[in-house]
């Protein structure tokens, strides 16, 4: 369960300062009762720290990293609308996912530069208008025609083919690429 460090770590960090204020108390009562010497509390005080204060760490290591988790997750969220919404329409507009996700337009090309480098886009991308088109990698690698204009397209670099005629940028998978390039 994602986020589910956070909550072990606050765990760890409230019982482990409980458990510590718990043995001050007792170590306390025990001191002011004449149950034992002040040197035995000031140690056993130590003791209880030595003990406690890793477990406290371990709670506040958890307690970050499951925020970077969550953190983590809600970027992959936006990533995966972004693919859902090209893939079910087909091409989509950069300015239509500006508006339904309410980001800016940098965050959202980001996005787009990072699901291309994950691979996980496989498409094509005309930047000057903006639209990001569907395509099977699969199609592209056999007919070689531009979605957009339907021109012939040319490979720009590893899994890259580029249009020559309106710019549009098309991405491959690696295995869409390997067969491109292998014939």
């Amino acid at each position: 369960m994602v986020g589910s460090g956070k909550v072990v770590g606050l765990v760890l960090m409230i019982g482990s300062a409980v458990l510590l204020l718990a043995f001050g108390a007792w170590a306390f009562t025990a001191l002011s009762s004449s149950e034992t010497t002040s040197g035995g509390a000031v140690l056993g005080i130590l003791l209880a720290l030595l003990v406690m204060a890793p477990v406290f760490g371990i709670g506040v290591y958890l307690f970050r990293k499951g925020g970077q988790e969550q953190q983590e997750l809600v970027q992959v969220q936006k990533e995966k609308q972004i693919l859902n919404a090209v893939l079910t329409r087909g091409q989509v507009s950069i300015s239509e996912l500006v508006a339904e996700m309410q980001l800016p337009r940098d965050e959202i090309e980001q996005m787009i530069h990072n699901l291309v480098g994950k691979q996980l886009f496989s498409g094509a991308i005309n930047w000057d208008k903006g639209i990001l088109y569907s395509v099977e990698s699969q199609k592209l690698t056999d007919d070689q025609k531009c979605p957009n204009c339907g021109g012939d397209l040319v490979f720009a670099g590893k899994g890259l083919i580029k249009c020559p005629y309106c710019g549009s940028q098309v991405f491959l998978t690696k295995r869409a690429a390997a067969q491109t390039a292998g014939g």
